[in-house]
C-alpha cells in the first residue's frame, strides 16, 4: 500500500506566521479618542471607589452606632430604676418604659427570661453576667445586654431590643445613594471624556487626512487653529513642508524642462562637429576633434553641476569662497574667449567674505552670464567681485548694445546657440533664488551689466572679520585665476 508525499503545514505555518503577528499588532492598536476616553474614564472610576468605599463603611457604622446607642440607652435608664428585690418581685414596679420601636426584658444571671419581652433563653444576657455591657444580633433583632448590680453581684439583667431590618435597610438606602452618586460622576466624566477626546481627535484626524492628500500631490495645505498647542504646531510644520515641497517640485520641473532643453543644443552642435571631422584632413580633423573633446570636456562638468544641483533639496551650509568660483570660471571659459578673440578681465577684491550658496549653482549662473556675453556682446568682458556689506556682488558686463531697457524681460526667454551651451538666463534666475540670492540686469545696453547677489555666510559675516580690500588688477584670462 502507498503513501502519498506528507502534508508541508510547517512551511505554510511558517508563512502565515507574519500575517499573524501583524493583526496582532494592529488588534493591539487602539485610537487617541478611545485611548482618552478610557483614561479618563478609568481614573474617574478609581477616583469614585477611592471616595464611595470608605464612605459606604462610615454609613454604615453610623447608622449601626446610632441604633446601638438608642437600645443602650433604653436599656440603661431601665436598669437604673430596678433593684435586687425588684428583680425576685413577681411585677417589677421598677422598670421603665422603653422608647417607641424597643423592648424590654428583664433576665437571670443565666440568660433566661424572668418577665418582659424577648426570647426565653437569650445568650447576649448571659454573657452580661460578668458584668459589662454587651450587643449582638438575635433571631432578628438588635439586642443590647445591661447588667443589674445588688449588693456588687449580678442579679438581673436588662434586655433591650429593636427590630434589625429598619437599621439595614437605612445602611442599604445610604449605600444606594453612594452608588447613585458614584455613576452620575462616572457618566458625567463620560460624557466629558468623550468631548475631549473628539476635541483632540478630530483635529489628528484632519491633520492624517491633510497628510495622505499632501502625499497625493496636494500642495495647498492651510494651517488651522485648533486651540491644542502641539496640533497647531503640527499644523504650522505640515503647512511649511507643503510649501517647500511645492517649490522644490515646481524648481525640479522647471531645472528639468530648462535642462534638458538646453544640453540638446550643444549635444546636436558636438555630434556634427564629429560628424564633419569625418571628411576634414589630417590637420584640420585633430584641430576639429580637440575642439569637440574641449566641447565634451565642458559639456561634461556642465552635466556633473546640474546633477549636483538636481540632488541638493536645500541651501548648503557650507560657505563657497568667491575666490574659488572666479578661478574655475576662468579656466572654463579661457579657451572660448581667445578663440572668438575677445577678452575675459576679472577684478576681484581682496578680503571678500566667504558666500552661502551652493559653489556649483553660482558656477552655473556666472557661466551662464559669461555665455551670453559671449555669444551676444562684443569686446571685453569683465567679471568684478565686490563686497557690498551683507554679501558679494558678482557681475559681468561687456561692451555690446545689450538689451535695450532692465527688466523682467530679458529673462523671460532662453537664449540658444550652436556653438556654445550654456543652462538659461530664466534657470540661472531661478537658481540664484533658490540660492538666497538676486540675479538682475543692473545695467541695460549699451555696455551692458548682469549682477548676481548673493548673501554672507554667517561665519564670515562680520566686517571685523575681513582684511581692508583693494580692487585687484584686471586679468587677461589665459587660464589664470584671481587670488584674493
Amino acid at each position: 500500500m502507498s503513501h502519498g508525499p506528507p502534508a508541508r503545514t510547517g512551511g505554510h505555518h511558517q508563512r502565515d506566521a507574519p500575517r499573524r503577528r501583524r493583526q496582532r499588532a494592529q488588534a493591539r492598536v487602539t485610537s487617541v479618542h478611545s485611548r482618552v476616553l478610557g483614561s479618563i474614564v478609568a481614573v474617574t472610576g478609581c477616583a469614585v471607589l477611592v471616595f464611595t468605599v470608605p464612605l459606604a463603611v462610615a454609613a454604615d457604622h453610623i447608622h449601626r452606632e446610632d441604633a446601638v446607642a438608642r437600645v443602650q440607652r433604653d436599656a440603661i435608664w431601665a436598669a437604673a430604676g430596678l433593684r435586687g428585690e425588684a428583680v425576685r418581685a413577681p411585677v417589677p414596679a421598677g422598670l421603665r418604659p422603653a422608647s417607641r420601636g424597643t423592648g424590654l426584658g428583664v433576665y437571670g444571671p443565666s440568660g433566661r427570661l424572668v418577665y418582659g419581652s424577648g426570647p426565653h433563653l437569650s445568650p447576649v444576657a448571659g454573657r452580661a453576667r460578668d458584668g459589662e455591657l454587651h450587643q449582638s444580633i438575635e433571631r432578628g433583632h438588635l439586642a443590647v445586654a445591661v447588667p443589674v448590680f445588688d449588693a456588687g453581684r449580678v442579679r438581673a439583667v436588662v434586655r433591650a431590643w429593636t427590630p434589625w431590618d429598619p437599621v439595614a435597610d437605612s445602611i442599604a438606602f445610604a449605600w444606594l445613594v453612594l452608588a447613585a452618586l458614584g455613576l452620575v460622576v462616572v457618566a458625567l466624566s463620560v460624557l466629558l471624556a468623550w468631548r475631549l477626546a473628539r476635541r483632540v481627535a478630530t483635529p489628528l484626524e484632519r491633520l492624517t487626512a491633510t497628510a495622505r492628500a499632501l502625499g497625493s500631490g496636494d500642495f495647498g495645505v492651510q494651517p488651522e487653529r485648533t486651540g491644542i498647542r502641539e496640533a497647531d504646531a503640527a499644523w504650522q510644520a505640515l503647512a511649511a513642508t507643503a510649501r517647500r515641497l511645492g517649490d522644490l517640485l515646481e524648481r525640479q520641473s522647471r531645472f528639468s524642462t530648462a535642462v534638458s532643453h538646453q544640453l540638446r543644443t550643444p549635444l546636436t552642435s558636438l555630434m556634427l562637429g564629429l560628424e564633419a571631422a569625418q571628411w576634414l584632413d589630417d590637420a584640420h580633423c585633430r584641430q576639429a576633434l580637440a575642439t569637440a573633446m574641449r566641447r565634451a570636456e565642458h559639456l561634461g562638468d556642465t552635466i556633473d553641476d546640474l546633477l549636483r544641483l538636481a540632488r541638493e533639496t536645500h541651501r548648503r551650509d557650507e560657505p563657497t569662497r568667491v575666490a574659488d568660483v572666479l578661478d574655475r570660471i576662468a579656466e572654463r571659459n579661457g579657451e572660448a574667449v581667445r578663440e572668438a578673440g575677445r577678452v575675459l578681465a576679472v577684478r576681484c577684491q581682496d578680503g571678500l567674505p566667504a558666500v552661502s550658496a551652493s559653489q556649483a549653482a553660482v558656477v552655473q549662473i556666472l557661466d551662464t552670464l559669461v555665455d551670453n556675453a559671449l555669444v551676444h556682446g562684443r569686446g571685453r568682458i569683465t567679471l568684478t567681485a565686490t563686497d557690498v556689506g551683507t554679501g558679494v556682488a558678482l557681475e559681468v558686463g561687456d561692451e555690446g548694445p545689450g538689451p535695450a531697457r532692465a527688466g523682467d524681460g530679458v529673462f523671460g526667454s532662453t537664449q540658444h546657440d550652436g556653438h556654445r551651451h550654456g543652462i538659461g538666463l530664466p534657470l540661472a534666475r531661478s537658481l540664484a533664488e533658490a540660492e538666497g540670492g538676486r540675479l538682475l540686469l543692473r545695467r541695460p545696453g549699451p555696455r551692458p551689466v548682469f549682477s548676481l547677489m548673493l548673501p554672507a555666510h554667517a561665519a564670515t559675516a562680520d566686517p571685523g572679520d575681513r582684511r581692508a580690500g583693494s580692487a585687484g588688477a584686471a586679468t587677461q584670462v589665459a587660464g589664470q585665476g584671481c587670488a584674493s
